[in-house]
């Protein structure tokens, strides 16, 4: 108990003030100080901080492969170095295939642009809409100096922009390594600050989040595969440029954008096939359209069964809200970050069964013998 007469400095009591406001007044201040604090080196560690997580995003996913190659009698290290290789050429390959889509059709485009704005001019022509528009005028008249100027500090931004992608990739991918090759250790230190109770429900936790976490990325992964395997041969056979790297596209996006990731990976194929030959275009539409369904409620449902079940509206929510938080990559890890808070949730919530008009039932309506009432 505080002594009467105990000096507070500045905030020495007076008046008969009771001793407790000027402690209470100077614990305010404190927290303020320490909460502004915190609030400015998190703002300031922003990166570093999204780094981390997407970094430990990725161990988790990651720690069923390395615990099957250490069944295999691998050392944890080489498994690791395995998982982590196939992650980096998966995709360094991604890139390496995009890059002649791309490319090509960038200058595809770009040739064909004369053409395409005469058909629009063309196209105001014949509705009364005179335009006084000649593109081989335009492209003649041009300024390709200054076209050039842009273009070149466009490149600078780009580059700029690239560099700082691979560094923060970099930064990542050793994180990444040496959070899964240290597991174990690291397990070991964080349990070793805590009690016996609370270990056991820090490890039922971790196991959770490793088996959501896992499960998501390689049933993600095997639907990847075969919508990937799927749109290749649709693509070839309607005779679409670049099919592999058309059908990669859409067998990552489709499975890494909840809800609309199909519609929004088929937007390129469907653009390709508009510079190519519009009858393409309309069979790719029909592809995406049937095959979103296919997946839905034939393929989906047997393999994520038993890994991550979520209602579309809860994956479509957390997306967004993982997107407001991190962006693209919180949009990506949402979806096991909220089927881990469903699991850990529903362990400990009770579930009873529903009786009465509540449950809709009509059997079990008051005076109506329903199943299981007496």
């Amino acid at each position: 108990m505080t002594s009467p007469d105990r000096d507070f400095g500045m905030f020495q009591p007076r008046d008969g003030m009771p001793p407790w406001i000027p402690r209470l007044l100077f614990m305010v201040l404190w927290l303020a100080l320490v909460t502004a604090a915190t609030v400015w080196a998190a703002l300031r560690l922003s990166d570093l901080l999204v780094s981390l997580f997407i970094a430990l995003f990725l161990s988790i996913a990651l720690e069923p492969g390395v615990k099957f190659f250490e069944s295999r009698g691998l050392k944890r290290g080489a498994g690791t170095g395995i998982m982590f290789l196939g992650l980096v050429l998966f995709a360094l390959g991604s890139v390496v295939a995009m890059v002649p889509l791309v490319a090509g059709q960038l200058g595809t485009l770009v040739e064909r642009a004369p053409d395409y704005a005469q058909q629009v001019v063309d196209l105001l022509a014949e509705r009364g809409i005179d335009v006084d528009f000649d593109p081989d005028t335009f492209l003649k008249d041009a300024d390709i100096g200054a076209i050039a100027e842009g273009v070149a500090g466009g490149a600078f931004g780009v580059t700029s922009g690239v560099l700082g992608l691979v560094l923060r990739l970099l930064t990542i991918g050793l994180f990444t390594f040496y959070m899964t090759a240290e597991a174990p250790k690291l397990r070991r230190v964080i349990l070793s600050a805590q009690p016996p109770h609370r270990q056991t429900e820090i490890l039922r936790a971790y196991d959770l989040a490793i088996g959501k976490t896992g499960g998501y990325f390689y049933s993600r992964l095997l639907l990847a595969v075969i919508a990937g395997i799927i749109a290749w041969g649709v693509f070839h056979l309607i005779g679409l440029p670049f099919s592999a790297a058309l059908a990669l596209w859409l067998a990552v996006l489709s499975q890494f954008v909840p809800v609309v990731g199909t519609y929004v990976g088929g937007v390129l194929p469907i653009l390709v096939g508009l510079l190519e030959d519009p009858i393409k275009t309309v069979w790719v539409v029909v592809f995406v359209v049937i095959y979103q369904q296919i997946e839905n409620f034939l393929i989906s449902p047997r393999i994520t069964a038993r890994t991550m079940a979520l209602h579309p509206a809860v994956a479509f929510g957390a997306a967004l809200a993982g997107g407001s938080l991190m962006g693209a990559p919180g949009a990506l890890m949402a979806l096991p970050v909220a089927a881990s808070i469903q699991a850990f949730a529903g362990s400990y919530i009770d579930r009873h069964e529903v009786v009465g008009r509540a449950s809709g039932d009509p059997s079990l309506e008051d005076g109506t013998p329903g199943p299981g009432r007496e």
